[in-house]
């Protein structure tokens, strides 16, 4: 059971997930995709304050060094209040993605984004120069920075990832898996857009192993 002692969160022993499902293609998808059926049982990577802090490091939408600075400075359930709130914005986009799939977005959708738009409020960026994490000539870029005050602020590169996908995405290739259970989405960036299956290991792989089956059983 998870305990907070002396302000560090200690991992919930019980919670055993497997690693992200980061195969989307769009990193707004991968926050949609953070509930699924992998196999038979339905995983839910932001189901509480750990899993909302491991996922959203190996999805890279918070340096590390930040996630554990906020873990020794916030008490479980601040981050348990987050990963609700996490998992709320989840569906209301997935809402959204769904009834707007497989056509542009047109101006007439901002009115639905709202709830976006009052999230992004809260953030407090800022403009900082800083040296290159890869080679240049000068070593040195402006890049915005953000506060991490609160456990709160772990919804903001969420949203911000969220916003960048409702105005830079082309909705036209925004899919739905056609594995006939499955939930997970993507954006089919593929050459001729013929991507039909989250992942060939996954759907992919047993599509053809029924089309398999089906043609066996024609044969008898």
């Amino acid at each position: 059971m998870t305990k907070a002692l002396h302000g560090e969160i200690v991992p919930r022993m019980m919670s055993r997930r497997p690693p992200a499902m980061l195969i989307a293609d769009a990193p707004a998808l991968d926050f949609l995709n953070s509930v699924a059926t992998p196999v038979d049982t339905e995983v839910d990577w932001i189901d509480d304050g750990d899993g909302l802090l491991t996922w959203l490091e190996q999805a890279q939408l918070v340096p590390a060094k930040k996630l554990q600075a906020l873990r020794s400075q916030a008490m479980l359930q601040e981050f348990d209040h987050v990963a609700a709130q996490a998992r709320g914005l989840r569906e209301w986009f997935r809402g959204f993605v769904r009834k707007h799939k497989g056509r542009p977005l047109t101006s007439e959708h901002v009115g639905e984004l709202e709830p976006l738009n009052r999230l992004l409020e809260h953030d407090e960026g800022f403009g900082q120069i800083v040296l290159r994490d890869h080679g240049d000539a000068s070593g040195l870029e402006f890049r915005t920075m953000r506060r991490w005050k609160s456990p709160a602020a772990l919804l903001l590169p969420i949203g911000e990832t969220l916003a960048k996908f409702v105005c830079e995405e082309d909705f036209s290739n925004v899919k739905a898996c056609e594995g006939p259970a499955c939930t997970l989405m993507f954006a089919d960036h593929t050459r001729g857009h013929a991507r039909r299956w989250c992942s060939m290991a996954i759907c992919g792989n047993r599509a053809k192993q029924a089309a398999h089956r089906q043609r066996l059983k024609m044969q008898q």
